[in-house]
């Protein structure tokens, strides 16, 4: 739930960029290098649907529509326009990311919002900067997805910061000395994240004692988990896509691993839930948002809504 309310603050966020765009001397507002004509505003919807990452995509897809019911229009310099969504899948695929970006910038949109999948964020990253479109993320977490990108901006935490809170419960709170890391090759936001836990958790005296990869879309951890167990760790530490998530989870209960499992703020999707079952008891993971969490009124009202 975390997501949707970090959806309605970036479709503000959005709009607001709309309000403040260069007008050129005409009437109507303008973002950067794209003018907004007539009395629609077209902001592009960049997330997954399909692929590795299409659970946690279509949540964030699902936040959107609400938020979109919920302000369909916005009033800018004394007129009243309507807000369009344009959606797009980018296939959880860097190579569609791209083609999913340009589609968006085709099709006219003053502002973007996605993509859950740090990965897919970076690679079209440069295709919403040279259109001059800001995009604002909700959830892709790592820096490079932001760095060096003047229209690329996000409302969630940092994957540096993400790391070093995991393995500071690790490392503190239980006082666990070694860990192991299971992270996906090739993957931006899995790697990048493992990379941040390690260094922290080293950092803070703990041995890393096992450092496992896997490849996308690999669904037997057998070998992989019975490494980890043979390690001796106390926990460890698995960033991965929800689709991994649940079936690393009923695998690691197979093999017997009986260390602490950590997952990241991906992990937080009720369908690993379902899918794990008793597998998923006692996990620990990050997330940004609290939807129990009562001290922002439009935070309240949304997730009621919702």
């Amino acid at each position: 739930m975390k997501k949707f309310i970090a959806l309605a603050l970036a479709s503000v966020m959005t709009l607001s960029l709309a309000a403040c765009g260069g007008g050129g001397g005409s009437d109507a507002p303008a973002v950067a290098g794209t003018a907004i004509s007539g009395d629609t505003i077209k902001i592009g919807v960049f997330e997954p649907t399909t692929g590795e990452n299409g659970g946690g995509g279509m949540q964030e897809v699902l936040g959107i529509r609400y938020a979109n019911t919920v302000a369909p229009t916005v009033d800018i310099n004394g007129t009243t326009y309507n807000i369009e969504l344009v959606e797009v899948d980018n296939q959880s695929d860097k190579t569609a990311a791209v083609t999913a970006a340009q589609s968006l910038i085709s099709s006219g949109v003053v502002g973007v919002i996605g993509s859950y999948g740090s990965g897919v964020s970076i690679a079209a990253g440069q295709t919403f900067a040279e259109a001059g479109v800001p995009a604002i993320g909700c959830s892709c977490t790592n820096p490079q997805v932001t760095l060096g990108n003047d229209f690329y901006f996000r409302t969630c935490f940092l994957d540096p910061f993400q790391g070093t809170v995991m393995a500071s419960f690790a490392a503190v709170d239980p006082g666990y000395t070694t860990a192991a890391v299971i992270s996906q090759n090739g993957d931006d936001y899995s790697t990048g994240l493992a990379a941040y836990f390690k260094q922290a958790f080293e950092s803070l005296g703990g041995t890393i004692v096992a450092d496992e990869t896997y490849q996308t879309n690999e669904s037997d951890f057998n070998a992989i988990l019975t490494s980890v167990k043979e390690s001796g760790a106390e926990t460890v530490f698995i960033p991965s896509s929800i689709a991994t998530a649940t079936l690393i989870l009923p695998q690691a209960q197979a093999v017997g691993l009986d260390a602490h499992i950590l997952g990241s703020d991906t992990w937080e999707n009720e369908s690993i839930v379902m899918a794990a079952g008793s597998a998923a008891e006692g996990v620990v993971f990050s997330t940004f948002f609290d939807e129990n969490d009562e001290s922002t009124p439009l935070a309240k009202d949304f997730v009621a809504g919702f």
